[in-house]
């Protein structure tokens, strides 16, 4: 009877807790760039992609927010105005509500 044993926290691999310890240290930044033909993306940048995977959350940010979306230089990248939803989505997600931070 061998468990996974999780190699950060030495915990068995259904009770790590590496990734609810990573989402409260992290600092994330959402806000509005306009691109081209002043189309709006809103932009989530700060989390660390060591401790979470930004292309599993981008899906679900995307398929929340009902919008298209990339994962660039370790930024996520959302079609549309969604810094609000973003946010709520993010707390909602286990990240702390004074590490999300909405810029411009």
């Amino acid at each position: 009877m061998s468990e996974e044993v999780c190699p950060k926290c030495g915990l068995p691999s259904e009770l790590c807790v590496c990734e609810e310890i990573a989402k409260e240290d992290q600092n994330i930044k959402v806000y509005i760039e306009n691109r081209a033909y002043g189309k709006p993306m809103t932009i989530v940048e700060g989390i660390d992609s060591k401790d979470i995977s930004l292309d599993d959350l981008a899906t679900e940010l995307k398929t929340k927010c009902a919008c298209g979306g990339t994962v660039k230089n370790g930024q996520i990248e959302l079609q549309g105005e969604h810094k609000q939803k973003v946010k709520e989505i993010l707390i909602n997600k286990g990240f702390s509500e004074q590490s999300v931070v909405l810029g411009k």
